[in-house]
């Protein structure tokens, strides 16, 4: 009998996945979610959902709201992308992996041959995840867009509330190359009579998104506008979150776009608690305060190492630089070292031109297909005044920045959420 190992390493060969290859793993349209939606019974009808979209943070809105929803007392499901160590982090139920076991069995069930036709990695994980949530009778499971919305396989499920975070510059050949295009595929996910929850909108995208909900009859809220908390401060590691909707909240992730993500999560549980939800005052700071460990989630502004300072973050696009380049910017320290690398679907240009200059430079190269060669980025870098040393492997680049960094130093490892996995594994 195959090992888990052997199963997993042909999920990915057979069924290519987004993650390894990019675009050409990408099948637009819901013919194939909807095939297999029937074929599985229509799982997802089981429990209530809560849809999460958008370009940046839905990742930490997505882990924070289960956080809550756990510690409220409900039994919750979270499926989310893409993975850092190990694929079982993206289907999880009260913050645990599903186990190895029930993957095999599932692949060893459905093949391509037991399915007639060849769905794409993406899409049979999303059933597996589905059916998964209700074998084990979650009362609510918070789903992830994986790419765009309208198209997405996530699109099938009717959820008691979508959250659309923000709208930034990614996967420009597949969702348009201007943010209301991208807008437009993100608000796919706002269905008839269900509310939803925007996170950043302005002008036009926000336009956007107010035609939609008025076409299909959704309340919408907009967190910009919600006053569910008057001041963001750094507090330790985290962040203290002042007049919230129940006082003062400390955020254990400590990004500068926390401070964003705490606003359209305080609104969707104000939407949630709305529609007859349980959220008590303590499970919403106990869910902020311990994300990491209700979840399991990882590369959020995640500190490796003390002295040096070490720090990786997954934000791999402007909008997520833009945070990132200005939390480099303001962090204390003797020398700043940063480890980087990109995969070849991004604006990498536009990327690059936001991190400082001042900083010793590692250009590397995570394990995937779609990463960019090293040399490629220090060339980019090189346009826009960055000079360092070429790595072919993250963990090299890292070693070379550990030696190089005294105590009082920071170092900085991303630019891509496969990077960040490279330094995670070890």
């Amino acid at each position: 009998m195959k090992s888990y190992e052997c199963l997993i390493e042909e999920l990915y060969n057979r069924f290519p996945a987004f993650q390894q290859v990019g675009a050409g793993a990408y099948k637009p349209g819901l013919e194939n979610a909807e095939a297999l939606d029937a074929y599985f019974g229509h799982p997802h009808r089981q429990y209530h959902t809560i849809h999460v979209g958008g370009t940046n943070g839905k990742g930490s809105t997505s882990h924070t709201l289960a956080a809550i929803l756990t510690a409220s007392g409900y039994r919750v499901g979270l499926y989310t992308s893409p993975h850092l160590a190990d694929f079982r982090e993206r289907i999880r139920i009260d913050g645990k992996m599903i186990p190895k076991d029930v993957v095999e069995r599932f692949l060893r069930e459905y093949s391509d041959d037991a399915l007639s036709f060849r769905p794409s990695f993406f899409e049979l994980t999303t059933f597996m995840a589905m059916q998964y949530f209700a074998q084990e009778k979650v009362d609510v499971a918070v789903i992830e867009v994986g790419l765009g919305g309208r198209l997405d396989t996530t699109n099938v499920i009717t959820p008691d509330l979508s959250i659309i975070t923000n709208i930034s510059h990614d996967h420009v050949a597949l969702l348009g190359d201007n943010l209301s295009d991208i807008a437009r595929e993100k608000s796919g996910i706002i269905k008839e009579g269900i509310p939803v929850v925007i996170g950043e909108a302005e002008g036009d995208v926000k336009e956007v998104f107010m035609q939609r909900a008025k076409e299909v009859n959704a309340p919408i809220s907009f967190a910009q506008e919600s006053n569910t908390m008057t001041a963001a401060e750094p507090s330790g590691s985290g962040w203290m979150y002042r007049g919230t909707i129940v006082g003062d909240v400390w955020g254990e992730l400590g990004g500068l776009c926390q401070e964003k993500n705490a606003a359209t999560i305080l609104t969707a549980v104000v939407e949630l608690r709305r529609m007859g939800y349980t959220i008590g005052d303590e499970a919403i700071c106990e869910g902020f305060a311990h994300v990491t460990t209700k979840t399991g989630l990882q590369g959020r502004w995640q500190k490796l190492c003390e002295r040096p300072l070490m720090i990786c973050d997954t934000g791999h696009n402007i909008g997520g630089m833009e945070y990132i380049a200005r939390q480099l910017n303001s962090t204390p320290c003797h020398a700043l070292h940063i480890v980087i690398g990109m995969v070849n679907d991004k604006d990498i240009s536009g990327v690059i031109a936001l991190l400082p200059r001042h900083a010793h430079y590692y250009f590397t190269q995570a394990s995937v297909a779609r990463a960019l060669p090293a040399q490629e980025v220090a060339a980019i870098a090189a346009q826009h005044g960055l000079q360092g040393t070429t790595y072919p492997t993250v963990q090299q680049a890292i070693t070379a920045a550990k030696d190089a960094a005294q105590d009082d130093d920071f170092i900085f490892i991303g630019g891509s959420t496969f990077v960040v996995a490279d330094a995670l594994k070890g």
